[in-house]
């Protein structure tokens, strides 16, 4: 009995209680921002010849549809370039290249010549006293 009644009050305060909000401490709401489709375009490059870099981005969104554009000047010479295009069934980059690979000679190798190094002489002590 005891345990049933204490059950009944438990779900009576439950049901009679009041929600508690947040204090915000003084601080306005946070601000209420329409829902609309995302939209932007943006573009950047760089190009510091000491570095050796030299690459850029540029994409738009509007809605699901997001396009753009990426490229990196490579080590061998080739510029490599990735358009694509995302939306909500995946992403679809396309890659070119542009330039011939170019790599720098190999120098020969030569094995350097077997060194010989006699070995140092064994430890002998010394002899005290001769007989």
């Amino acid at each position: 009995m005891n345990r049933s009644l204490a059950s009944l009050l438990l779900l009576a305060s439950l049901v009679l209680a009041k929600p508690t909000l947040v204090p915000n401490y003084g601080l306005p709401a946070p601000p209420v921002y329409p829902v609309a489709p995302p939209k932007y375009a943006f573009e950047y490059a760089v190009n510091d010849p000491p570095a050796g870099n030299q690459f850029g981005h540029s994409e738009t969104r509007d809605g699901y549809r997001t396009d753009g554009e990426y490229f990196v000047h490579l080590p061998d010479g080739r510029v490599q370039t990735v358009t694509y295009y995302a939306d909500q069934t995946g992403y679809y980059p396309t890659v070119h290249y542009k330039g011939a690979a170019v790599y720098p000679t190999a120098r020969a190798y030569h094995a350097p010549a077997p060194a010989y190094h006699a070995p140092a002489p064994a430890y002998h002590a010394p002899v005290y006293g001769h007989h």
